[in-house]
């Protein structure tokens, strides 16, 4: 895995500080309004093939929303902190569609029934050269919140994954930096 194309990262060297005191993710005491309304969103910077099928099924539900709320379709979620790197893009609805099409890509890959028209890209459109960034600090902190997910809920691909590097989604490219500004997850 590259750096902005020019050096390999070494994750099982990768640490930052955040992270060493990383308890647990919690975002009931980091964005209590959300929680409590039930109204928690991840949209992940990892690869959807690294996802357990509930995680890639709450990815694809989510994405949707969030699709929802960048076209204007619902007064929900529009001030959701994961939603800030979608929104700061030139073409937001765009950049979800080719996000999503991944997710489509994986579940189809599995052979889950998601429903492609609710994308209006095109095929075409996900080799679009323009691509997100996302610091090595923010993909460290989702791996090590996805790996606990899986202790939980996917014992086998847990141990398959925990000594595995991340994949970013295929619409990331990998920057040096911390954990995102817009990350809500609670560092203890």
């Amino acid at each position: 895995m590259s750096v902005s194309g020019t050096s390999t990262l070494q994750w099982s060297a990768f640490t930052i500080p955040e992270l060493d005191l990383l308890v647990s993710v919690s975002f009931s005491s980091a964005c209590p309004a959300y929680f409590h309304h039930g109204l928690t969103m991840r949209l992940w910077s990892l690869h959807p093939n690294q996802l357990d099928s509930k995680g890639l099924v709450a990815l694809w539900r989510e994405g949707l929303l969030a699709l929802a709320v960048v076209k204007g379709q619902t007064r929900g979620y529009r001030h959701h902190p994961q939603l800030l790197r979608f929104t700061r893009c030139q073409d937001p609805v765009h950049t979800l569609e080719r996000y999503l099409l991944s997710v489509y890509d994986e579940a189809s890959a599995r052979g889950y029934s998601f429903d492609r028209s609710k994308l209006a890209v095109e095929p075409a459109g996900r080799s679009s050269r323009s691509r997100l960034t996302v610091a090595q600090g923010q993909v460290a902190l989702e791996w090590q919140h996805l790996l606990r997910k899986l202790h939980h809920r996917d014992r086998a691909r847990w141990v398959r994954q925990r000594s595995e590097a991340p994949t970013p989604h295929p619409l990331f490219r990998i920057i040096s930096g911390p954990i995102a500004s817009w990350e809500r997850a609670v560092v203890a």
